[in-house]
């Protein structure tokens, strides 16, 4: 777990998208908020959950999808360990693989870390398919 130093500035403004369609998809969405203010930052603005089809795969289990913004003094890679521990403590052990996607109990992706380009194996900012995808779309809007 990560701790932010009280002397740190946590001015960095970052977007993520969460999305669950497996068990109690309001209270798994609920339970990574709270770790993602526990863990990252002080949460500023969360748009409204929308229920949308999956994407890239065939599943009988919609899913409830939102945007966060956060405030955080983690750099973009301490984000990515530290967003990827929630998922772990929230039961998701594997992320796709070779762009195959399956049901999800939760999942956080990075969207946009202030002005930030990233682009390695590992991490990629802005989040290279966000323009190409409606659920995220539409609560990233409400909230920027």
């Amino acid at each position: 777990m990560t701790t932010l130093n009280a002397n740190v500035q946590t001015n960095n403004k970052v977007y993520l998208s969460i999305g669950t369609n497996l068990g109690d998809r309001q209270a798994n969405i609920d339970k990574a908020l709270s770790l993602i203010g526990e863990r990252v930052g002080h949460i500023e603005a969360v748009s409204s959950v929308i229920e949308t089809e999956p994407v890239g795969f065939d599943s009988p289990n919609n899913f409830l999808n939102c945007v966060v913004c956060v405030s955080t003094a983690l750099t973009p890679q301490e984000l990515l360990h530290t967003t990827q521990d929630v998922e772990r403590s929230m039961g998701r052990l594997e992320k796709s693989h070779n762009g195959v996607y399956s049901d999800r109990i939760i999942d956080i992706d990075i969207l946009i870390y202030g002005d930030v380009k990233i682009d390695t194996p590992e991490l990629k900012i802005p989040h290279p398919r966000m323009q190409e995808r409606d659920f995220v779309l539409k609560p990233l809007k409400e909230i920027l």
